[in-house]
């Protein structure tokens, strides 16, 4: 299986030690070290304040990430079918949730249902950009930023217009930590168009491959690449950052992965 050239017009990335996709892209360069440092997540101030209220910090981070990205593609939001991926959703809401049903209470916020959803974010999103296109919500643990890259180039492919990807994951507190160590959230957005345009940063293109995941050289970023799933998204973050041609093998399932050819 192999997809036809996709073109990727706009790029954000929000970490630890990534404020941005010119500083990450600074250290994928290796222009300056990578050293983790705390993820601010602004407020989304284009949802109304009641809603504002509400969200917790995985739609900041996926509003944060989505925004950027389109901005970065000077696309409009409004008209951008979307896929929202994310591994645990919001991880902080989850646990409270367990706490609350451990307990003898067992009362649950009406808000924090709400926000348990795993297409909380895209429901946000909408409401935040008054899109009505296309909306897709997935996760596939490890795999879940090729999943939702193969969604959204297939997706854009299909109907010939722009798509936005947003991945993203934060990190589970205890004692769900020690189950699935998610240390830092991350998030990552990708607009792609079927068409070149003055916008278009790379063309690329997908196929199905068996051989083993691209691993990255420098040892803090290879953690960061095994620990958070959408931090998967680095080897072609990197070959992205280096403005040149060449391949990157993605983790996908556990009998084969998605390679990505970029053509800068």
């Amino acid at each position: 299986m192999s997809t036809a050239t996709i073109y990727l017009d706009g790029l954000s990335v929000l970490g630890p030690g990534m404020a941005d996709w010119n500083a990450a892209a600074a250290c994928l360069r290796g222009e300056q070290p990578f050293a983790v440092a705390e993820v601010s997540l602004p407020p989304v101030t284009a949802l109304p304040a009641t809603e504002r209220r509400r969200v917790g910090a995985a739609v900041k981070l996926a509003m944060a990430t989505g925004f950027a990205a389109v901005d970065a593609a000077g696309a409009d939001a409004a008209l951008l079918a979307n896929v929202f991926c994310s591994t645990g959703g919001d991880c902080d809401n989850c646990h409270n949730l367990l706490d609350v049903l451990a307990s003898d209470q067992r009362l649950v916020s009406p808000t924090r249902f709400h926000n348990s959803v795993h297409n909380a974010p895209a429901g946000y999103w909408g409401i935040a950009t008054g899109c009505t296109a296309a909306s897709t919500s997935l996760c596939a643990y490890d795999a879940t930023f090729a999943a939702g890259l193969l969604e959204t180039v297939t997706q854009v492919q299909a109907s010939g217009d722009r798509g936005l990807l947003v991945a993203f994951d934060t990190a589970y507190p205890q004692p769900l930590y020690a189950q699935r160590p998610i240390p830092y959230p991350m998030g990552v957005g990708m607009v792609f168009s079927a068409r070149r345009s003055e916008r278009s940063l790379a063309a690329l293109q997908l196929s199905l491959c068996n051989e083993a995941a691209s691993t990255m050289a420098d040892a803090a970023l290879e953690q960061l690449r095994q620990t958070i799933p959408a931090a998967r998204s680095l080897p072609l973050l990197q070959l992205l950052a280096q403005r040149s041609a060449g391949r990157v093998v993605l983790d996908y399932l556990d009998d084969c992965r998605l390679a990505v050819t970029v053509q800068a």
